[in-house]
């Protein structure tokens, strides 16, 4: 059966037309899993040596064990924020003669063999093999082996109850933040030193092998318990169930002032309330408004008046960047039906910008009080506005007639992936750093506020052109507009 499963995620990869327009993503993904592999590797021969030349007192195996604390905590986050659990679309497989349990142990199979625990393998492997040939005992370098790789699975099946439990929450991302902060904190601080407990531990296991089976247990039971979490929600109907609450609607009687595009307008503001991806990347602005406070304060910046530019457009323009780049993906769920209607693009269009420059308004007035920092903060806030304003709201606007990748509004937007291409990878340069340069040149061979003006300027002569920009834009949209409706229809 499992090589039916194997076949069928083969296929749905391959001949899915996301797959066929990243091509060139996904030859940079395998170039970069080949340089992680390699990385892995170099650090697995070369770690024991090196820590023998600098410590060439104490045994290399025992400092190892001592840092893995560090290395397991690293990975629980990095985990949380890019790993997501491997899924297949099993509601066709539900109404077939399949067992649930073989789905289910599929699913959790794979991700057992996934690219995040394979990698460590590069290091542990070698680090292990050098062991025996430093006349360390063959049993004590397998045991050894065998409870890294169990440790990176109870990492890896802990890593989906955590997320598992954090989804239904906004910024979820905080919780875990939090708790590995505070543990790095007892650590360092030696209140709790868990560094000494994980590696008396892992001592002990490798001096007496039976008590392997511990870690081994512990594995079975975060197995079973993602097992049992996953088989609650494996129906056919499961998606037709739904929490009962009460609805609270609004006219948003006051957007009509807006005229021709205040329809869609309030669908916009609608999709931002009432769904927890969008409305969650309105909790992130929180967060970008205060972006600001890790630079201005700091001595070490306090010349590099060029950052602060790459601050002021993400400080101002981080509503705009969230929603921007996911233009029209936001609407992915009924694109179909939008197109089906009898409306015009170009005001569909004009909505979405409209929203991005009120975003970008209302964050250069709530970033105010960083005049606190100098005058020369608030003009290059002013400035990055005018700039989002006129370029990058028309850089997203362009770029979003290329996104092909369906949108789940149910899920968290903080460190969320899914709906993420080559696009929204691409797009950061011009959005990002080109304001920089734009700034830099002037600034360099003229003075500050040269490079202030270059920007408002600019920013101000894509506004002048705003209407032609978007007839162009509206083109894009319209040539691109049976290709998107195809790939929204997909399961990306």
């Amino acid at each position: 059966m499992i090589k039916y499963f194997i076949n069928f995620q083969w296929k749905q990869f391959f001949r899915s037309s996301y797959w066929q327009k990243s091509i060139a993503l996904n030859i940079l993904m395998a170039f970069l899993a080949i340089y992680f592999m390699l990385t892995f590797l170099v650090l697995g021969i070369s770690i024991y040596p090196l820590l023998k030349k600098q410590f060439p007192e104490s045994d290399p195996l025992i400092l190892v064990n001592g840092f893995l604390f560090y290395w397991f905590l690293g990975d629980l986050l990095m985990r949380f924020f890019l790993q997501k659990l491997p899924v297949i679309n099993i509601k066709p497989f539900l109404v077939l003669p399949i067992k649930r349990s073989k789905i289910l142990n599929y699913v959790l199979g794979k991700s057992a063999v996934s690219f995040f625990n394979f990698l460590p393998l590069f290091a542990i492997i070698p680090f292990g093999i050098i062991l025996i040939f430093e006349d360390y005992s063959t049993t004590t370098a397998i045991v050894w082996m065998v409870l890294m790789y169990v440790c990176t699975l109870i990492i890896n099946f802990l890593n989906f109850i955590i997320e598992a439990k954090s989804a239904e929450t906004e910024l979820s991302f905080l919780p875990i933040i939090a708790i590995a902060s505070g543990l790095f904190a007892l650590n360092y601080f030696e209140i709790i030193s868990f560094s000494t407990l994980l590696a008396n531990g892992i001592n002990a296991v490798t001096a007496n092998p039976i008590l392997v089976l511990v870690p081994v247990l512990i594995l079975v039971g975060l197995y079973f318990i993602n097992y049992t979490a996953l088989k609650e929600k494996l129906y056919v109907d499961g998606s037709l169930k739904a929490k009962t609450e009460t609805a609270t609607t609004t006219d948003l009687a006051w957007t009509r002032r807006f005229g021709d595009i205040a329809p869609f307008l309030q669908l916009d503001l609608k999709l931002l309330w009432r769904n927890k991806r969008p409305r969650s990347s309105i909790f992130i602005v929180v967060i970008g408004l205060l972006y600001g406070l890790f630079f201005y304060p700091n001595p070490i910046y306090k010349e590099m008046v060029p950052m602060f530019v790459f601050v002021g457009i993400f400080v101002t323009g981080i509503f705009m960047i969230n929603f921007g780049q996911f233009i029209p993906a936001w609407d992915s769920g009924y694109y179909k039906l939008l197109m089906s209607q009898n409306i015009k693009y170009k005001e569909y269009l004009n909505s979405k910008f409209s929203l991005m420059i009120i975003s970008a308004i209302v964050m250069f007035i709530l970033s105010i009080p960083y005049v606190y920092f100098g005058w020369k903060i608030l003009a290059i806030h002013f400035a990055a506005m005018v700039y989002n304003i006129g370029i990058n709201s028309h850089i997203l606007l362009f770029g979003g007639s290329f996104n092909r990748k369906k949108i789940d509004l149910t899920q968290r937007a903080a460190f969320n992936y899914q709906g993420t291409g080559a696009v929204q990878w691409l797009i950061g340069f011009p959005l990002l750093l080109i304001p920089i340069l734009l700034f830099y040149v002037p600034y360099y061979f003229i003075n500050f506020e040269a490079g202030i003006a270059t920007l408002i300027i600019l920013g101000g002569i894509g506004i002048i052109f705003h209407q032609k920009l978007m007839s162009f834009i509206t083109k894009q949209y319209l040539n691109s507009k049976h290709k998107m409706i195809s790939a929204f229809d997909q399961n990306n």
